[in-house]
């Protein structure tokens, strides 16, 4: 089986609303796929859609060589769901609630669930109606492992995580690539996706906008220069170097703002022929990236 999850043209809409619109895609087995999109672009509509949560208005889905729909309980048997909002009974523990999940895939599981929970810090003992945010988040990353699942499917699985039970999570999911299994990770998180992922799908307005792998969304990235000098410099003596898309310099000439993709090492060479007081470089966020694609969209079709 060489897909973990192919789709056709699927779409979900909720009365006039998109949830996704027109979503062709496959994630290949074995690989990590992160699925990239600020909140309400579709991303959790379409993971509840390939679980059968939700039923999808037009198109059609696999999952582990299965109709999404006719194989929904075994789907679910073979993977390991990560909600963005894991619902708990609150009477119960968190060893109760991974017994319980266990039972329901009719194995005998609290082995593996007490192993993560010392992984991840977390007292399976207390009632889940006490447990913090990041306490619950490490009870779904729990549930969602603990069978070994050949498929992996998680919802902004590092929010309310601390950076050190991140760093945790990270391995793991370097763990499960290296055993062959697959994740198809969704997150508004850009560090945390080019950390994880092998190829990234973006989504924006219900739409996938891009499929990359995350060397070539590196290379995309626009990073923004901050150049500060001693005496006016002209934007005209940087906007011609290699990687520069835009130079735009302050009133007094003294500050350059440049927006740079790939090496800088021109940009830092040129600007060393000046007095140069300061330089400060911060990568482009998300939503940057979002845009970028919408340029070169636009630029297609002029």
């Amino acid at each position: 089986m060489d897909s973990a999850i192919r789709t056709e043209g699927l779409t979900k809409v909720y009365g006039e609303t998109p949830g996704i619109l027109d979503l062709n895609l496959e994630v290949r087995t074995g690989e990590v796929f992160g699925f990239l999109g600020p909140n309400g672009a579709g991303k959790s509509t379409t993971i509840r859609v390939l679980l059968d949560l939700l039923r999808a208005s037009e198109g059609r889905a696999s999952v582990l060589g299965l109709d999404s729909r006719r194989g929904s309980v075994e789907i679910r048997r073979r993977t390991g769901y990560l909600p963005a909002e894991l619902a708990l009974y609150p009477q119960m523990t968190g060893r109760e609630l991974c017994t319980y999940f266990g039972a329901l895939r009719q194995l005998d599981l609290d082995e593996g669930a007490a192993a993560l929970a010392r992984r991840f810090e977390l007292d399976l003992d207390r009632r889940s109606a006490g447990y913090s945010t990041g306490m619950r988040q490490k009870l779904g990353i729990v549930q969602a492992f603990m069978h070994e699942p050949e498929l992996l499917i998680l919802d902004e699985p590092t929010s309310g995580l601390d950076p050190l039970m991140q760093h945790a999570f990270y391995d793991l999911i370097d763990e499960v690539r290296a055993q062959g299994r697959t994740v198809f990770l969704s997150s508004h998180v850009l560090p945390e996706v080019e950390r994880l992922a092998d190829r990234v799908g973006i989504v924006r307005m219900s739409r996938l906008v891009a499929i990359e792998d995350v060397e070539a969304l590196r290379a995309k990235a626009l990073k923004r220069m901050d150049l500060k000098f001693a005496a006016p410099v002209e934007a005209r003596c940087f906007e011609s170097l290699p990687g520069v898309h835009s130079a735009r310099s302050s009133e007094d000439g003294r500050r350059l703002v440049l927006e740079v993709s790939g090496p800088a090492a021109a940009v830092v060479q040129a600007a060393t022929r000046y007095d140069l007081i300061d330089l400060a470089s911060r990568a482009a966020d998300l939503e940057e990236i979002f845009l970028a694609h919408y340029d070169e969209e636009r630029g297609a079709h002029t």
